[in-house]
């Protein structure tokens, strides 16, 4: 289970970030940033590929009420342009952007950093050892996968 052995290391407000979408053929790269509060953090928080849809639905709906969360999406015409790399640098650069609020420090999953200029960390495996990345990861899921659902109904031969 993720904790947040790695939140306390940092100067507060700390902002977790994953994505969804990186590996499919279709649909945006979605990124997500989570600030948890200090208090009442929703039990249950895991890396969202662990998670059912039914229970991604929950926590992503009690995060959104307690936690400050920004959304970066980036659309398939743009990953084109970019290439998948550059487009989830983009996405997560626009989710801490969306947060609102600059974040002391970002945790980000994965072995490397958007270029930008936030006190930041990479974590290999985030999500399954970071509290708020593994929040960002359920943000980003669900989102993309609502994304992803309203694109089958308007196109429902794919």
């Amino acid at each position: 289970m993720p904790s947040l052995k790695h939140e306390k290391l940092c100067l507060a407000p700390v902002a977790g970030v994953d994505e969804a979408g990186r590996g499919p053929l279709a649909g945006p790269v979605v990124a997500a940033a989570v600030i948890l509060p200090p208090k009442g953090i929703p039990r249950g928080i895991n890396d969202s590929k662990k998670l059912s849809a039914a229970e991604r639905l929950r926590l992503h709906d009690r995060l959104q009420d307690c936690a400050t969360v920004g959304i970066g999406i980036v659309e398939a015409d743009e990953i084109d342009v970019l290439n998948i790399y550059w487009a989830t640098m983009k996405a997560m650069t626009l989710a801490v952007e969306a947060l609102g609020v600059a974040p002391g420090h970002v945790l980000v999953d994965g072995n490397r950093l958007p270029r930008w200029t936030h006190a930041a960390t990479p974590l290999v495996s985030g999500d399954a050892i970071s509290t708020s990345i593994a929040a960002a990861s359920i943000i980003a899921k669900h989102t993309r996968d609502t994304i992803m659902l309203a694109h089958a109904e308007s196109h429902p031969q794919y």
